[in-house]
């Protein structure tokens, strides 16, 4: 019997651009991982907002939006500080906090684990495991740029919502993907979701998009 694939953590905050988190969901899903997912409650308003989710019926809307995959989906709500995914001896390849809001950031680079979002984060850090953040804030002040600083020296990857345009996007789909690839590629996760740039040329993206 094939041994199950260790899983992902994927904290979504109220920072604009919860439909990176969501894609990013799909696609580890889609290649079978196991998913645990955190959204803070700022961000299920934003959810809301951008994509018109009903935050009213949580457990409903991500069964609705995610049955079907390979992967399995675990939903764990963000006062629930006794998770499986808040002690170190639960084991997952890591996790990544896509859109990070900076206030997320800041507790996470100063070790206040105050909900299991920043708890998860914390775990991370402590068991020396992945931790990716999607800072999406603009312009950025000192204190943004300090924490960012101070994360980075310990080894946790930012990769800030910036996508690229070399490979001649056409659709919102692109940008998302493009930026969703960039996490994978941190992850060491194979995948085509974006155009990669060789030799001057962009290679064509294949047409099924994964």
């Amino acid at each position: 019997m094939e041994k199950e694939k260790r899983g992902w953590v994927v904290g979504i905050t109220g920072a604009s651009g919860s439909i990176y988190g969501i894609r990013l969901i799909e696609v580890l899903l889609a290649q079978g991982y196991p998913v645990h997912i955190v959204v803070s409650n700022a961000g299920w308003r934003v959810l809301g907002e951008e994509l018109g989710w009903n935050a009213g019926k949580r457990e409903q809307v991500l069964k609705e939006k995610f049955e079907g995959f390979p992967g399995k989906l675990y939903y764990h709500p963000i006062a629930d500080i006794g998770a499986t995914i808040a002690s170190g001896s639960f084991q997952v390849e890591g996790m990544v906090i896509v859109p990070c809001s900076m206030g997320t950031l800041s507790s996470v680079a100063n070790g206040s684990s105050d909900n299991l979002m920043t708890r998860a984060a914390d775990v991370m850090l402590k068991e020396g495991r992945t931790l990716v953040l999607v800072p999406r804030e603009t312009p950025l002040h000192a204190i943004h740029l300090e924490n960012m600083l101070k994360l980075a020296r310990l080894g946790v990857r930012l990769i800030p919502a910036m996508p690229a345009f070399y490979f001649h996007p056409k659709t919102i789909e692109d940008l998302i993907d493009f930026q969703v690839g960039k996490i994978l590629d941190s992850l060491r996760i194979e995948h085509s979701l974006f155009t990669r740039w060789s030799g001057g040329q962009a290679a064509a993206k294949p047409s099924n998009g994964e």
